[in-house]
């Protein structure tokens, strides 16, 4: 049975936050691989600012290109409407029941999964790899992995992992402002960037 981690997000832009995560899930929880999955539609986040879902797909598979274990999915970006988590885990589970799935989170997402749609169908059919991020309390964390686990019979593991407070949002207001991105993301992601001009007025912008 292979062991399949998923990675989702707006990835508005992807930045090492993300494949930091990724690649600690796969590490602790003896993953296979880690799907990348951009969104399309998230019902609880704007995908913000003038950038086409063919950008975020090239800035991922830039980010992820020189990982073995890591891939991108755009299985969400191929659904029309609002993408909700428990409609895809109930079609990669229909495409290859034989996987064993494991969500992975940040605490911002675990604390809010309980009023997802239909959260029973989520926890049903993945495992929950949760990472601290933004000064989380790990107190907190894990009363909150006891409470989705008594109440929706939930399978969360925590990830142990150094916090690097690296946000999309915060990436893009310093693109904005023209400060430098320089080790916030993949140098190529960078040059994407700069090369397309996203996030920031038209004049060049000295990103790096």
């Amino acid at each position: 049975m292979s062991k399949i981690g998923i990675m989702g997000g707006t990835f508005n832009p992807i930045h090492f936050g993300h494949l930091f995560l990724a690649e600690n899930a796969y590490e602790q929880a003896g993953l296979d691989k880690v799907l990348f999955m951009p969104s399309k539609n998230p019902p609880h986040k704007a995908v913000t600012s003038k950038v086409t879902e063919a950008q975020r797909v090239d800035m991922i598979k830039l980010a992820i290109k020189d990982n073995p274990h890591f891939e991108l999915s755009t299985l969400e970006l191929n659904r029309e409407g609002m993408t909700y988590t428990a409609d895809t885990l109930q079609v990669l589970k229909e495409e290859n029941e034989d996987a064993k799935y494991y969500f992975i989170v940040g605490t911002d997402s675990l604390f809010m999964m309980q009023n997802w749609k239909e959260p029973q169908v989520v926890f049903d059919l993945c495992t929950v790899l949760v990472a601290a991020r933004d000064n989380a309390n790990v107190d907190e964390i894990h009363k909150h992995m006891d409470f989705l686990k008594k109440n929706f019979q939930a399978k969360v593991l925590y990830i142990e992992m150094p916090m690097l407070q690296i946000a999309s949002a915060d990436i893009r207001e310093r693109i904005e402002k023209k400060h430098t991105v320089r080790y916030y993301m993949p140098t190529s992601v960078i040059q994407y960037i700069t090369d397309h001009r996203l996030y920031s007025p038209p004049q060049e912008v000295p990103l790096i």
